[in-house]
């Protein structure tokens, strides 16, 4: 496993409902579910995303926007267009005065909005992950509040079928739309992360070190093996002390400290597992026993591998090892 495998691996819908919103302007609606991560996918005409902490974008038709929760941000025709909607943390939609726009807005199938005689100038899909997986958060705490990628042919093809499926209720519709989106979230982070200047964080642009990249691609490879910065060294074809001034340089910590904080996030994944236990967790990320694993769990995260899985059981994500998606505005 390459090392962008291993973290791309991590951001999996569960149960989405992808909707499609349709607007003639004037049009705003001010987004307060404070998701962890969306994902907007303009199919017809421009809408600007407007942060309340951050610089105003732009997005075009065909273009993809990840925006990292949870901060408030407002959908609109243009940056001078009052709200007239807004959508809180319980995913209902209201006007500002507090009243309920629900029944108003369904258009059909998982699609709401206020079309005018234009028939939707603007149309655009959006999912939640509401629970990004801990090897997931190891990405997207990268990225930044905001971010807008032009679609590629790929992507265009994606958001094509999208579109196409977001309106039918047929059986398995759930698992295709949560495949579709999770698709699109990567080639879109995947895109960010290959473009020069982009601010990819250190371990992604060390992969392509062939120093560095060797050590990454053996650790995430085998992360139960008991690699040392030895072996590490010898297999990268350098000193002891070349690879560890090269992997600190590039990646921001020692090989060992990377080590630990992957095994811990993979862990963490895995005890989401309903059937997992510790004992077996531990082995499968290179503890030789509950004791060890729970020891360095704790150390690192504060809390012992049960305290986090039950937890994760209270937030609503019992087994959700690769995070669950939801609705951004069913209203």
């Amino acid at each position: 496993m390459d090392t962008l495998t291993g973290l791309l691996d991590g951001p999996k819908a569960r149960g989405a409902v992808l909707l499609k919103s349709v607007f003639d302007p004037p049009w705003a609606v001010r987004i307060e579910d404070r998701a962890p991560l969306s994902v907007i996918a303009m199919v017809r005409g421009p809408a600007w995303l407007l942060p309340d902490d951050g610089e105003p974008a732009l997005i075009g038709p065909g273009d993809v926007a990840v925006v990292r929760g949870p901060g408030v941000y407002t959908l609109a025709d243009s940056p001078d267009t009052p709200v007239e909607i807004t959508v809180g943390p319980d995913q209902r939609c209201n006007s500002p005065a507090g009243e309920y726009l629900g029944e108003r807005l369904a258009l059909g199938v998982r699609t709401w909005g206020r079309p005018g005689p234009g028939a939707g100038a603007a149309v655009m899909l959006s999912g939640t992950y509401q629970a990004p997986g801990e090897i997931g958060r190891r990405l997207l705490g990268a990225l930044p509040a905001v971010l807008v990628r032009p679609a590629g042919a790929a992507d265009a093809t994606l958001i094509r079928l999208l579109a196409a499926e977001v309106a039918r209720d047929e059986p398995g519709q759930e698992i295709v739309l949560d495949r579709l989106l999770d698709l699109l979230l990567i080639g879109v982070l995947r895109a960010w992360l290959a473009a020069p200047g982009a601010g990819a964080p250190g371990w992604c642009r060390a992969q392509e070190d062939p120093v560095v990249g060797a050590a990454l691609r053996l650790l995430h490879g085998d992360p139960a093996h008991g690699w040392t910065v030895a072996e590490l060294a010898r297999r990268a074809g350098v000193s002891r002390a070349a690879l560890a001034r090269r992997f600190t340089e590039l990646v921001g910590e020692p090989p060992v400290a990377y080590l630990t904080g992957w095994r811990l996030a993979l862990a963490a994944d895995l005890l989401r597992e309903p059937d997992a236990t510790v004992a077996s967790v531990a082995r499968r990320v290179g503890y030789g026993s509950a004791f060890a694993l729970s020891a360095a769990f704790k150390r690192v995260r504060g809390v012992s591998p049960r305290e986090f899985r039950a937890g994760a059981a209270l937030a609503g994500d019992p087994a959700g090892a690769g995070g669950a998606a939801g609705t951004v505005v069913l209203c």
